[in-house]
């Protein structure tokens, strides 16, 4: 079985977990990949999109199709497959605004779609508007390789954790009242950022870590906390909330704004805490770090609940996905 997969950005991490990450187990399966970047010049997408008649097969990662795009792909190719893990038919920037485009490209895209592959439920309902075969594949991880051997929490610190990208920054740093609040009144309280970009903080220490595929793991597993705050709109609600699910087989209790599939990991897991106020974030922080020793148990919730993300499981569902699709009439 040959399939073409075509990605926008082959470094962006949503590709490298969703699909970079399971290449050699589809490999195995029987499913032969070949990864292609879709090119910027009209030209060269199309000729691209002309070979997609040589496979049985292809998958697209994220890009929506405009008009042109579409033409050409879909006189060519035999089946199309689209997988996404984020809100791409809303705006970042203006969630609630009815007046971009991305919507309509979303409905495009989908339509022609044979199979979508969504990363959680809120994700799915939208492409069930517009494509029968939809999946829900959340984004999964190595849980083996956070069982670090030798990395040792301070005694001296308790280390609140935060990692992520510079787009995503901006939440945390609206947390920067509440942080200051507890850097007064815990002084062993510190901020580790694990990011491509960073912000101080005037009352608490702040840990710059510049994010690496080699070193995020042994830096997560040192901290104590983990917090993944969100602000409820269109597009946040649409996360898959992949932070968390490396907080937990980190073995971190976790502090999360209860959006999307944020809320439903914490309950589910019993591993951690529901904050969306200021208020609430501050009462949450100070709880888990005057019962530190208490939630720190309580992030073995976490590692169990983790496994069912496991990599080699959603490897498992996105080869029969792909086959199903490929086999199907």
């Amino acid at each position: 079985m040959k399939l073409l997969i075509i990605s926008n950005n082959l470094s962006r991490a949503s590709f490298r977990l969703r699909v970079g990450d399971h290449l050699d187990f589809l490999d195995k399966e029987g499913i032969r990949c070949n990864v292609r970047q879709l090119p910027r010049k009209n030209l060269e997408r199309w000729k691209l999109f002309k070979t997609s008649g040589q496979y049985d097969a292809v998958l697209i990662q994220r890009k929506c199709l405009n008009f042109w795009d579409a033409a050409v792909l879909s006189r060519f190719c035999p089946k199309m497959i689209f997988d996404y893990d984020d809100a791409i038919m809303h705006s970042a920037t203006k969630p609630e605004s009815r007046l971009t485009n991305h919507f309509r490209l979303f409905k495009r895209t989908a339509r022609m779609m044979d199979v979508m592959i969504a990363g959680n439920e809120y994700l799915a309902g939208y492409a069930r508007r517009y494509c029968k075969q939809v999946h829900i594949l959340p984004t999964g991880l190595d849980t083996m390789a956070y069982q670090v051997q030798g990395v040792q929490k301070s005694r001296n610190e308790i280390r609140l954790v935060w990692i992520g990208s510079q787009a995503t920054l901006k939440y945390l740093a609206e947390l920067s009242p509440v942080l200051e609040q507890i850097g007064k009144t815990h002084k062993k309280v510190v901020l580790r950022i694990i990011a491509d970009k960073f912000f101080d903080l005037e009352n608490m220490s702040v840990q710059k870590h510049l994010w690496s595929l080699d070193n995020q793991i042994s830096d997560l597993v040192a901290c104590d906390i983990g917090l993944s705050p969100l602000p409820d709109n269109r597009f946040t609600r649409g996360k898959c909330g992949f932070k968390i699910l490396q907080y937990f087989a980190a073995g971190l209790p976790v502090i999360a704004s209860p959006v999307g599939v944020n809320e439903k990991f914490i309950k589910e897991s019993n591993a951690g805490l529901l904050a969306m106020t200021h208020s609430e974030w501050q009462d949450a922080i100070e709880k888990m770090v005057n019962g530190i020793a208490v939630y720190r148990q309580l992030g073995q919730n976490g590692e169990k609940y983790v496994q069912a993300y496991d990599r080699t499981a959603i490897s498992k569902d996105l080869s029969r996905i792909i086959k199903s699709a490929v086999l199907q009439s």
